[in-house]
């Protein structure tokens, strides 16, 4: 089985659901509201820097970043969501440059070097290969350029029957989208297990000298089973904002729901 084309026909086909989803939020987005979330909004100052964003989907947390002063290049799999985030772009009035390629030929496809490689949620499982993901984001980053990614916890992923720890064989499954307004149509998807020792020994392989690792209890999307709604109030570089997180209790504890790490190309 090719995986990158049975992902990247599924992708393409979830494109036109996602944007007109109020998961999404298109509307809100061309009004002026961010995609980005409480988590890497308080990690990144990306004003004045180029941004290199892995795997953005149809370009909203891109696009987000430019309007907070990046120069923005995203890549994603999917054509579908290239060109939707080029009409995007020239709906919101904003600058960015995106190309539709797999990571692992974004060294071939993508040209220069950038102050920050982004990525984020749902963003991994996609790769069989670490080593070789991690490998493509230093060679994307300027001497002492930082790497940002916030992802779902590993360990979620075990309570809903999947391995903690990667294996040679993907999962192969047919599933509905994950938005509001997802019908019964299924699409085909491969993935991989990553556990978090996987991702940041792959980081620290490739010459990333990790700053920091965070844990969260909370996840900002709804987009697991029985999970519980709170507002809270957080400190973000722009001023206090309320924010919506969603957490899940394992007798009476809360679960860890999504990490992230910060780290920087070794000069």
């Amino acid at each position: 089985m090719n995986y990158l084309s049975v992902n990247q026909q599924g992708w393409d086909r979830r494109v036109q659901t996602h944007v007109t989803s109020d998961f999404y939020d298109v509307a809100g987005f061309l009004k002026g509201n961010s995609s980005l979330q409480e988590i890497e909004l308080a990690a990144l100052n990306v004003e004045g820097k180029s941004l290199l964003h892995l795997q953005c989907h149809f370009g909203l947390d891109t696009l987000s970043w430019a309007r907070l002063g990046a120069k923005v290049t995203g890549v994603d799999l999917s054509i579908a969501a290239i060109e939707q985030a080029n009409l995007l772009a020239a709906q919101a009035g904003l600058n960015a440059d995106f190309v539709c390629t797999d990571v692992y030929n974004v060294a071939e496809q993508v040209a220069g070097r950038f102050d920050i490689v982004f990525t984020s949620y749902g963003a991994i499982v996609w790769l069989p290969d670490l080593d070789q993901w991690a490998q493509t984001i230093a060679s994307k980053l300027n001497a002492g350029g930082q790497f940002y990614m916030v992802e779902f916890h590993p360990a979620q992923a075990v309570f809903e029957g999947y391995s903690y720890f990667h294996q040679d064989e993907p999962d192969i499954e047919d599933e509905a989208t994950y938005t509001e307004n997802a019908t019964d149509e299924t699409d085909t998807f491969v993935s991989w297990a990553h556990s978090l020792s996987d991702v940041i020994n792959a980081l620290i392989g490739a010459g990333i000298e990790i700053e920091s690792f965070n844990e969260f209890p909370f996840s900002p999307y709804d987009c697991f089973e029985g999970l519980t709604k709170e507002a809270v109030e957080v400190e973000l570089p722009a001023g206090k904002t309320q924010c919506e997180r969603f957490y899940v209790e394992q007798q009476g504890q809360r679960l860890p729901l999504t990490y992230a790490i910060s780290g920087f190309k070794k000069a």
